[in-house]
C-alpha cells in the first residue's frame, strides 16, 4: 500500500514539475492558426470589415471601461484611462496576435482589480457620498465592460488555436473573477455566474467557428482530391480505350509479319537452312507477340469494353471519313470537308487518330453548339498531317449535357501518343476550333518522344 501511495506521489510531483513547461508550450510557444493575408489564396474577404467593426467596438468599450474603473463621484484618474485603453487595444490586437493579446488582456484584468482596490474607500462597510451612505454596488459600477473585453480576447484566441489550448485559456481567464468574488466581497464583480457564462460562451463560440472553418477546409481539400482523382481516372480510361483500339492495328501488322515469314521460304528457289531458321524465328516471335498483346488487352479491358462482336471489327481510317460526315449530316449538322496537299498512304495508327479526333470534334459541335455549321480540313504535309475542325457560333445556348465525357482529353491523348500537338479554343466569331498536328514519319515521332 505504501508503495502504491509513493508511486502516486512521485507521478503527482512529476506532473506538477511538468505543468509550467506544458503551460508555456500550450499557451505561449505553440503558434496559432495562420490566416492568409489579403491578396493570398483563401484570404477571408470579411477580415478588414471585421477589423474596422472591432476598432469601433473597442473605442466604445474604452469609455465604458473608464467609467467602471472610476468610483462614483470621483474624478477620472489617468491610470483608469490607461488601463481601459490598454484593454481595448488588447482586444484589437487579438486579430493579429491572439495568444499575446489574450495574455495581455488577462494581465490587464488583474491590473484593473488592483486599480479598483486602490481606489476603494478605506471603510468598505459604509462609504458616504454627498452625506448619504452608498453601497459598494452603487459606488463602483459592475465591470460588464471588463468581462466583455476579456470574453472578446478569449473568442479571438479560440478562433485560432486548438480546443485544449482554448479551454486552458478559459480556466486561467476565470482566475481574476474568482479572486475578485472570493477575496474582495465588498467590491462589485458582476456575479461570478454571469462572468463564467460570458467567458465560457465566448470560448465555445470561437471553438465552434474554428471547427466549422476546419471542416470546410477539409471539404475543399477532399473536393480537390476527388477532382484530381476523377481526372486521373478519366485519363486512364481514355488511354485504355485508345490502347484497345490500337490493339487491332498492331495485331494486324504482327499477323502480316507472321504470314510473310511463313511464306518467304517458298518464294526462294533454294533457301538455305540459316534463312529457314531465321524466318521460323521471326514467325515464332510474331506469334508470341500476338499472344502477349491479347493478354495486355485483357488487362486493359474494363467493364465498359466493347462487345465481343465489335471488338475485332476493323478500326476506321480516312477511308471511312466520308461515312462519318454523312452520318453527322443526317443528324442535322451542316459539315463541309476539304483536303489540302497531296494525299498519300498513312500508318493505320495515324488514320485511326484522325478519324477519332474528327468524330469527337463533330460530336462536341452537335452537343454544345446547336444550329452551328462545321468545317473539316485535312492538310497533308511532307512530315505530318494537320486536322482542323472549326464550327460557327451557335444559334442559342445548348442544354446541359447528361453524363460525363472527356472528349478533349481523349483527343489530346491521341495526339500525344503520336508525338503531335492539339490546340483548342474559341474563335473570334464566337465558334470553336480544334487543330491537331500529327507527325507521320517514324523519325519525326521518335525525335518528338526523345524531346519529351
Amino acid at each position: 500500500m505504501r508503495a502504491v501511495t509513493s508511486s502516486r506521489a512521485v507521478r503527482l510531483r512529476a506532473a506538477v514539475r511538468r505543468a509550467p513547461r506544458a503551460l508555456y508550450e500550450e499557451l505561449w510557444a505553440a503558434p496559432a492558426d495562420r490566416v492568409p493575408r489579403m491578396g493570398e489564396p483563401d484570404a477571408p474577404v470579411w477580415r478588414p470589415v471585421f477589423l474596422v467593426a472591432l476598432v469601433i467596438v473597442a473605442v466604445g468599450f474604452t469609455a465604458v471601461r473608464t467609467v467602471e474603473l472610476t468610483p462614483h463621484g470621483a474624478e477620472v484618474s489617468g491610470l483608469a484611462v490607461l488601463v481601459a485603453v490598454a484593454q481595448s487595444a488588447a482586444l484589437v490586437a487579438g486579430m493579429i496576435r491572439p495568444v499575446g493579446a489574450w495574455w495581455a488582456a488577462t494581465a490587464l484584468a488583474v491590473v484593473a482589480i488592483l486599480v479598483t482596490v486602490a481606489a476603494a474607500p478605506q471603510d468598505h462597510a459604509s462609504p458616504w457620498v454627498d452625506g448619504l451612505p452608498m453601497s459598494p454596488a452603487v459606488l463602483y459600477p459592475d465591470p460588464f465592460g471588463g468581462v466583455a473585453l476579456q470574453g472578446g480576447a478569449l473568442f479571438l484566441l479560440a478562433l485560432r488555436v486548438r480546443r485544449r489550448r482554448a479551454v486552458a485559456a478559459l480556466v486561467l481567464s476565470m482566475a481574476p473573477a474568482l479572486f475578485l468574488a472570493l477575496r474582495i466581497p465588498p467590491l462589485p464583480h458582476s456575479g461570478l455566474a454571469v462572468t463564467v457564462l460570458v467567458l465560457a460562451t465566448a470560448t465555445a463560440l470561437g471553438i465552434a467557428l474554428r471547427s466549422l472553418r476546419l471542416a470546410r477546409k477539409d471539404l475543399v481539400v477532399q473536393a480537390e482530391l476527388t477532382t484530381e482523382e476523377r481526372a486521373r481516372r478519366a485519363l486512364l480510361e481514355e488511354r485504355n480505350r485508345i490502347a484497345r483500339e490500337l490493339h487491332d492495328v498492331v495485331a494486324h501488322h504482327m499477323s502480316v509479319i507472321s504470314i510473310q515469314a511463313q511464306v518467304a521460304p517458298h518464294l526462294v528457289e533454294h533457301p538455305t537452312d540459316e534463312l529457314r531458321e531465321n524466318l521460323t524465328g521471326i514467325r515464332q516471335n510474331a506469334l508470341e507477340a500476338l499472344a502477349e498483346l491479347r493478354r495486355v488487352l485483357g488487362v486493359l479491358r474494363s467493364e465498359d469494353a466493347p462487345a465481343q462482336s465489335t471488338r475485332h471489327a476493323p478500326q476506321p481510317g480516312l477511308d471511312r471519313l466520308g461515312e462519318l460526315v454523312s452520318t453527322v449530316r443526317s443528324a442535322g449538322l451542316a459539315v463541309t470537308v476539304s483536303t489540302t496537299g497531296e494525299p498519300r498512304p498513312l500508318p493505320p495508327g495515324v488514320e485511326l487518330s484522325v478519324y477519332r479526333i474528327v468524330q469527337e470534334a463533330l460530336s462536341n459541335v452537335m452537343r454544345h453548339a446547336p444550329g452551328a455549321s462545321a468545317e473539316v480540313v485535312i492538310g497533308h504535309r511532307p512530315a505530318g498531317l494537320t486536322v482542323r475542325v472549326v464550327n460557327s457560333a451557335p444559334d442559342h445556348a445548348a442544354a446541359p449535357s447528361p453524363g460525363v465525357r472527356h472528349g478533349l482529353l481523349g483527343m489530346r491523348e491521341r495526339a500525344a501518343m503520336l508525338g503531335g500537338e492539339l490546340a483548342t479554343g474559341p474563335t473570334p466569331e464566337g465558334g470553336w476550333e480544334v487543330t491537331a498536328i500529327l507527325p507521320t514519319s517514324t523519325q519525326t515521332t521518335r525525335t518528338t518522344e526523345e524531346a519529351r
